[in-house]
């Protein structure tokens, strides 16, 4: 009898979590489909990508430029039995009419680092700088790239042509993570940063990421977001530099955003835990109910999410990078079709709010 009760207990978490999945991305792909963005893919010929376009043009949640040489994505469109790739425009780099354009414009913006004609030319061949330079000359609103090429290869031409958004020095990336432990964040809603960019922030770096993660949480997991500054310590139980660099980020993030409601240090447990908060900082107006987690280094932000999404089951979308002018996200390369269809909306959604905040 103990044994059913815990399967049934088990079963109607797990059934809770999935509406709540399912509910993030019914709204952030109806709200996709009600203000269409165009999104470049570069991997062009890559398999699930295509599969991954084919559905989203289906649906009508984005205008895709599709990058690749055409009689090749034609061929493999027919071979997988895609119907919607015509839909798509399809952007040859060696015939792009305005290669030539785009070299001069990257050539320009990478005169002070050296960079001349021939290889800005060879620059435009490539698929990511393309997509990049298409969004800088108002061709498109996002990028998505990732599944054939590495986080260095889809940034690079990122941070070099579409720049960091205003104020923002560093590139990170959120997660959000989806739990069965709906007493936590937002009904089981919790999203961390940073899990994927930047290695050891600086002290204005990790006030960045704060802002940007808070923002991730806002436009894509669409809740309001309370943010908890994490360390080892609670407010002054322990004495470290790390310590003090994540009081000094709180310091500094407050100053960036006057209105967010954020505090720190808080340890995990105080920032989730309604009475272990209550009892380690009673007066914050954060503690125990944080629904925004900022590590305060990549290495804890990295081993955090992907412990409680294996050990705590819980389910993990994204990374979603931040920080970047317009959107790029980055996919990981054991990504699925619907991986990257889903990051086709969230990058969709991105895009539409960096156009509301303006």
């Amino acid at each position: 009898m103990t044994i059913l009760t815990i399967f049934v207990v088990n079963k109607n978490d797990y059934i809770s979590k999935y509406n709540i999945i399912m509910d993030l991305f019914t709204r952030l792909i109806d709200r996709a489909k009600a203000n269409k963005q165009r999104i470049v893919l570069p991997e062009g010929t890559e398999e699930r990508t295509l599969k991954a376009a084919d559905r989203a043009l289906a649906d009508g949640i984005a205008d895709l430029i599709i990058i690749g040489n055409e009689a090749e994505i034609k061929g493999l469109a027919n071979e997988w039995g895609l119907k919607n790739i015509d839909k798509a425009i399809v952007l040859d780099p060696a015939t792009n009419p305005k290669k030539e354009e785009y070299a001069q414009l990257l050539a320009e913006l990478r005169k002070k680092k050296g960079m001349t004609m021939e290889e800005a030319r060879e620059k435009m061949l490539d698929p990511l700088y393309l997509g990049c330079m298409i969004i800088k000359t108002g061709g498109a609103d996002g990028q998505l790239a990732g599944a054939r090429n590495t986080t260095g290869n889809v940034l690079r031409p990122a941070l070099q042509i579409i720049k960091t958004a205003p104020c923002i020095t560093c590139v990170s990336g959120g997660m959000i993570l989806v739990t069965e432990a709906t007493e936590y964040g937002d009904n089981g809603v919790v999203v961390i940063g940073d899990v994927a960019v930047t290695p050891v922030p600086e002290t204005n770096q990790l006030a960045q990421i704060a802002i940007c993660t808070a923002q991730t949480a806002k436009n894509i997991a669409g809740i309001e977001p309370r943010v908890a500054m994490l360390s080892f310590s609670t407010k002054g139980s322990a004495k470290h530099e790390v310590v003090d660099k994540v009081v000094e980020a709180l310091s500094m993030a407050k100053q960036m955003d006057p209105n967010l409601l954020i505090d720190g240090e808080l340890q995990a447990d105080a920032a989730l835990v309604p009475k272990v908060g209550a009892t380690k900082a009673p007066n914050s107006p954060v503690a125990g109910k944080a629904n925004v987690l900022i590590a305060p280094c990549l290495e804890v932000g990295n081993i955090a999410y992907k412990l409680v999404e294996r050990l705590g089951h819980a389910t993990a979308v994204g990374p979603i990078l931040q920080g970047i002018a317009r959107p790029v996200n980055d996919l990981s390369r054991g990504c699925s079709v619907d991986d990257i269809y889903k990051m086709i909306a969230i990058t969709a959604n991105q895009a539409i709010a960096a156009k509301e905040n303006k």
